[in-house]
């Protein structure tokens, strides 16, 4: 049997891309959905070898770095080398973040510090050194993944959600001081997705302040991916996923009282949702 030619890789016609948290979980799927679409990709991580073995199973196309999003100069060098790299910075996308569950008073100064300059200051910096070169150059897209946790207040993420919440604000703002400043050719797009099965929530099973990540369908990071990479060439300022989730937080964020109400049997069915989780991936092997 005559064996199938392979599929051609896509030639470098997107442009220069840099990529955040890219080295495990949602990261990884995004990168490879990103590469399949064309792009030239700069990976990041603070962990460089999990980058740096991404870049490996790719191609040509991928390189890897080292990166602390909470390093302003970091992130400019990044972009300047991805320049120097790909010929062009078109698109970076903020992935880097962190989590913490539990009550608001459980997380001590350093735990709230984390997560906030990580998951806010982070993006910014990645955003306003995207920004440098994307405004020298009149066109360009900075595309932040933040959470369903940054369009309402979600309990026992308290201090998350505070840093998403953030995260959105920055981005919106900007995408229209672009706009005021004239530049129609620079887009600033979030992606909120409900939660996904990655190593962030392996390790939550047992967590009971961990319950209203459970609430919803957790999400394939690789249907996440796809979908960003599609926001990557369409731009939108916000996008959840699933949308209907997305409809529902935000009736609750302008409702807090209805909110307040529904919550007990909200956590009640997230806290089964979170052991019946457990109970089916013991059951078939699959527990993290």
């Amino acid at each position: 049997m005559a064996t199938p030619p392979a599929i051609p890789t896509p030639p470098i016609s997107r442009g220069g891309a840099v990529l955040t948290g890219a080295g495990g979980g949602l990261g990884r799927e995004i990168a490879r959905a990103l590469h399949r679409r064309g792009w030239a990709l700069h990976l990041t991580d603070v962990d460089a070898a999990a980058a740096q073995a991404l870049a490996a199973e790719l191609d040509e196309r991928a390189i890897a770095s080292a990166l602390d999003v909470t390093d302003e100069a970091a992130c400019r060098d990044v972009a300047g080398r991805t320049i120097e790299a790909f010929g062009d910075l078109v698109l970076w996308v903020n992935n880097a973040g962190i989590v913490s569950f539990g009550p608001a008073w459980e997380h001590d100064e350093a735990r709230r510090r984390a997560i906030l300059d990580v998951n806010a200051h982070g993006t910014m910096n990645g955003t306003l050194a995207a920004l440098e070169p994307m405004r020298a150059a009149g066109r360009g897209h900075v595309l932040n993944v933040v959470s369903l946790a940054g369009l309402v207040a979600a309990p026992g993420e308290g201090v998350y959600s505070a840093s998403k919440h953030a995260a959105i604000a920055f981005s919106l703002a900007v995408l229209y001081d672009l706009r005021q400043a004239g530049f129609d050719g620079i887009d600033v797009s979030c992606v909120c997705p409900d939660g996904i099965w990655t190593p962030m929530l392996h390790d939550t099973l047992d967590d009971p302040g961990a319950a209203a990540s459970y609430s919803g369908v957790l999400l394939d990071p690789a249907d996440v991916a796809r979908r960003v990479a599609e926001i990557a060439e369409r731009p939108r300022p916000v996008t959840a996923i699933p949308r209907w989730r997305g409809a529902q937080m935000r009736v609750f964020d302008v409702m807090p009282r209805l909110m307040e109400r529904l919550l007990p049997g909200a956590l009640k069915q997230a806290q089964w949702n979170q052991r019946r989780l457990k109970r089916r991936l013991a059951k078939t092997g699959r527990l993290p």
